[in-house]
């Protein structure tokens, strides 16, 4: 029986910790291709590169495996991964990941890692963005590894809804451990952002984002509850943005004209 081909993508760049520790997973699940960044493209969302051209080379960083590192951005990388790395070979799941940080809630919009695995979703292929609550260049992933295997076996095994991208989030290792998994919706929180204003040599100045996230959400059904309580978060994400239950709601109480009136022609004097 063949063997899964299995994506491997991420935000943080082929020579990161996390990728190294998602490809040793997936080689025991099937075959890999890994295409992703050559330098960090964190907090870039779904930025296609349009104004410039893309670089595309082989990569060494992974033995055994075929590799490719690319100019662009994680979504550049799973386009360019179908259409012209894989071209015939249809990927039977991608994977992005491991990210250093967070991507839970709100932060999911900002998420290179995530927006990997909504392009892949986009192209119609199973995908899963994986996550770890540890900012640290030296962060241990090593207690993901069995949830991601289970993960992603699963997945390969019940399909995953057309559409749908799965957004799973570890929390940092501790000595009590992993509790296990839930699947959650995503919390309702943001970043309260702060600008820090300097002055660079030639007194112009500039500005440093800072801030902190705010969890107004108490359910205990969220990505956040979960995390915090030491549980795996594994959160189904679409790109349909649409908010649905806007449409009657506008349809019902706003008043909008059923066609354009266009201006009366002004006569010339």
């Amino acid at each position: 029986m063949a063997k899964p081909l299995i994506l491997v993508s991420n935000d943080d760049g082929i020579t990161a910790p996390g990728i190294r520790t998602l490809v040793k997973v997936m080689k025991k699940i099937g075959d890999v291709v890994v295409v992703a960044p050559n330098s960090p493209q964190s907090g870039k969302g779904h930025a296609i590169t349009i104004g410039e051209s893309l670089r595309l080379d082989k990569s060494l960083a992974f033995k055994d495996v075929e590799a490719w590192e690319c100019s662009g951005t994680p979504a550049d990388c799973v386009k360019l991964a179908k259409f012209h790395v894989l071209k015939d070979r249809k990927p039977d799941i991608v994977v992005s990941g491991i990210n250093h940080g967070s991507n839970s809630s709100i932060s999911v919009l900002y998420s290179g890692t995530m927006s990997a695995a909504i392009e892949a979703a986009i192209e119609g292929l199973p995908a899963i963005g994986f996550s770890l609550c540890e900012f640290g260049h030296d962060a241990d992933f090593s207690h993901t590894e069995e949830f991601i295997e289970q993960i992603v076996r699963e997945a390969l095994k019940k399909g995953i809804l057309p559409g749908v991208a799965l957004n799973v989030n570890f929390p940092k290792k501790t000595k009590a451990g992993v509790k296990g998994i839930k699947i959650c919706r995503q919390a309702r929180a943001k970043w309260q952002e702060e600008f820090d204003e300097r002055l660079d040599p030639h007194n112009r100045k500039y500005y440093w984002m800072t801030g902190s996230f705010v969890n107004s959400d108490k359910g205990d059904d969220t990505d956040e509850w979960a995390l915090a309580n030491n549980y795996v978060s594994v959160v189904p994400c679409q790109f349909d943005m649409t908010a649905s239950h806007a449409i009657a709601l506008m349809n019902n109480d706003w008043d909008l004209e059923p066609e354009v009136k266009l201006n009366p022609k002004v006569k010339d004097n």
